[in-house]
């Protein structure tokens, strides 16, 4: 049986090598003109896409390896004490396989509830259901991301408070605000 064989430039092409990797962070300023800080304000510290579709127009767009439609991963790292405040995704399902460190996860309207993901422990926090995580090791933390639509449309939008937004706005002014907006960040007036 013959197949469809890759040289190795061409499988080359298809690999992430993480010391490689640019964060979201850096990227998104680079595109977008958003300050690191706040980026930081909304997500882990680092954030490093490594897959995302070939048009996917979201924070992850720049990721090296491109996928299939669908499937968004990214590697997120996080100091002692780092991570996201609370938000919620609108249209996917955000899985989290804490690689090292240990991780709390909650959730709730509040974050009221919560557990904790120890190396190779993994969690998948369902659509629309408010969340957050943070490292509680006193070592850097990653946690693999897999990121996966729920609804035919192809991105992911994240809903925090809008006090937050108010608070970026102040900080770093309008157009980091509509920056962060334009690669799926949103502030409504429901709690999160």
């Amino acid at each position: 049986m013959t197949t469809k064989t890759l040289n190795p430039a061409q499988m080359e092409a298809r690999v992430a090598r993480f010391r490689k990797l640019q964060t979201y962070q850096s990227q998104n300023l680079a595109a977008q003109g958003i300050p690191p800080g706040a980026m930081e304000k909304i997500t882990a510290r680092k954030v490093y896409p490594v897959m995302a579709p070939a048009d996917y127009q979201g924070r992850s767009a720049g990721a090296p390896v491109k996928g299939p439609r669908g499937l968004i991963v990214t590697i997120a790292e996080c100091e002692p004490g780092n991570g996201p405040g609370l938000h919620r995704h609108l249209n996917t399902v955000e899985n989290f396989m804490c690689l090292s460190g240990r991780f709390e996860i909650a959730w709730g309207d509040n974050g009221e509830h919560s557990l904790v993901l120890e190396p190779l422990d993994m969690i998948s926090v369902p659509r629309g259901e408010n969340r957050r995580f943070r490292n509680i090791s006193n070592q850097t933390g990653r946690l693999l991301v897999l990121i996966v639509p729920e609804t035919d449309v192809q991105a992911d939008p994240i809903s925090y408070d809008p006090s937050l937004a108010k608070e970026i706005e102040t900080e770093y002014g309008k157009s980091a605000l509509e920056g962060l907006q334009k690669v799926g960040f949103k502030f409504e007036n429901e709690p999160v």
